[in-house]
């Protein structure tokens, strides 16, 4: 019964150590940019020894990988939670404004999201975890657009609901993009209403 007790305190307190120095990380990485931290900068910043980083993580990329698959797999889970508050009848500006209120909260997210974007970009094997994480956002999408009664006819451009599932990606990052370089939260939010509204009704809908 103690070494059990002790095993499980260890266990908690590892789960402690990695969720803070994924936090740590976090910040530095969106602060300084990848590349350009070190594993005495995360420790640092987390208040833990070298001996702590390594007790979790092989590598920096290793930690930025899990700190990627962390915060993705909750942005994905926030998306589909908000476009199934509306059950079986899809409500779109209602569902746009909310799915554009989560997607849009946080600009350090963009930060360090465009650096593993330029990562994988020049690595095929990391640029199969953010392809991945992609996949899963259009399938949340997807998933509740044909679940949806009542949802207007999709523009014949995007040929089906697979399709208007990576318009509505491509929207967002083309709105986020812009978010990057000038800073104005509300600008891109009120932007990308108008742009997922216009792909998935036929254009009456407003989003003000």
């Amino acid at each position: 019964m103690v070494a059990e007790a002790v095993t499980k305190r260890v266990t908690r307190r590892r789960v402690r150590t990695r969720a803070n120095l994924l936090d740590a990380a976090f910040a530095v990485f969106a602060a300084k940019g990848f590349g350009r931290v070190s594993i005495e900068e995360v420790c640092e910043a987390a208040g833990y020894s070298r001996g702590a980083f390594y007790s979790n993580f092989g590598s920096l990329d290793e930690l930025f990988f899990a700190l990627y698959r962390e915060r993705a797999d909750l942005i994905a889970e926030q998306v589909a939670g908000a476009l199934a508050l509306d059950g079986p009848d899809l409500d779109v500006p209602a569902a746009v404004d909310r799915v554009t209120e989560v997607l849009l909260l946080d600009l350090d997210w963009l930060l360090v999201k465009t650096d593993f974007l330029v990562h994988a970009a020049r690595d095929a094997a990391v640029a199969q975890t953010l392809l991945a994480h992609r996949a899963r956002l259009r399938q949340a999408i997807a998933d509740r657009l044909a679940r949806a009664r009542g949802l207007a006819e999709l523009p014949a451009a995007l040929g089906d609901i697979d399709g208007a599932a990576y318009a509505v990606v491509a929207a967002y990052d083309g709105v986020t993009t812009q978010l990057l370089l000038d800073k104005d939260v509300e600008r891109a939010r009120v932007w990308l209403k108008h742009l997922l509204t216009a792909l998935l009704t036929d254009g009456s809908g407003t989003t003000e």
